[in-house]
């Protein structure tokens, strides 16, 4: 059984898989700093000196803990940036990796059809080469 664990963790898939995660964890931390340290600061400057990521909504003054109970959507609207960014950065590397990988086909037809036997030929010939006729 560790035999087949040692050759299933060491495919080629599953390395790209784990250094895909790893990447992924690191950029999710420096988007999620770049939301909270440079984009919300100068929006909550903007919207009257706010810190969002202090905004919450005071739903009971004291729970079973002692604590008050508080639903805090200042942190979501940063969390939801975080998603927003990541999503869009996601999409622009897909759609670069797609742009770079399908070409065109050339629109241009290099065969014709034989209009006696119905076969391929090239579109410069003058006589198909499968039945002899004249193109």
């Amino acid at each position: 059984m560790i035999k087949e664990f040692k050759e299933f963790a060491m495919k080629g898939n599953v390395m790209d898989m784990a250094v895909g995660i790893i990447i992924g964890a690191g950029f999710g931390k420096i988007v999620s700093s770049l939301v909270n340290d440079i984009i919300m600061p100068p929006i909550g400057l903007l919207m009257g000196n706010v810190d969002f990521s202090e905004l919450s909504y005071e739903i009971a003054a004291e729970g079973a803990d002692g604590e008050p109970v508080v639903i805090k959507y200042g942190q979501f609207v940063n969390t939801v940036l975080d998603f927003v960014i990541i999503a869009f950065v996601i999409f622009l590397f897909i759609k670069q990796m797609n742009r770079l990988k399908s070409k065109e086909p050339d629109p241009t037809p290099t065969e014709k059809k034989c209009p006696k036997c119905l076969l391929l030929v090239p579109i410069e010939a003058s006589r198909c080469g499968h039945c002899t006729s004249e193109i």
